[in-house]
């Protein structure tokens, strides 16, 4: 996966911004086409102290919001939950992210 807005920044300044309230989130979109229905992850997005997660996910909620419900059943189940997460500024995976950031520095 992609990580979304940390171009040109270094692991320093990655790991000052995340103490201060930075952190990497993934946001959820559901497709659906009449029987079949597809959820799936959106790259991941760095969102800077101060930021609204929530904004920087709205292509994904449209999307979902749109193109979701269409499917039975798993449309408009799927289609709650990715809207739920999203509203609420994405899934948190800065864990993962600082410890792979971290673990690459080590061995370069």
């Amino acid at each position: 996966m992609k990580i979304i807005g940390i171009d040109g920044m270094t692991t320093q300044q990655l790991n000052e911004e995340i103490n201060d309230g930075a952190k990497f989130v993934i946001y959820r979109y559901c497709i659906s086409i009449v029987v079949m229905s597809f959820r799936r992850s959106s790259d991941i997005y760095y969102i800077k102290p101060g930021q609204n997660g929530t904004v920087k996910g709205l292509p994904w909620t449209g999307l979902t919001f749109l193109l979701g419900w269409w499917g039975i059943p798993w449309g408009p189940i799927w289609s709650i939950s990715c809207l739920g997460t999203n509203l609420q500024g994405g899934k948190d995976v800065t864990s993962e992210i600082v410890k792979s950031i971290n673990i690459q520095e080590l061995v370069s």
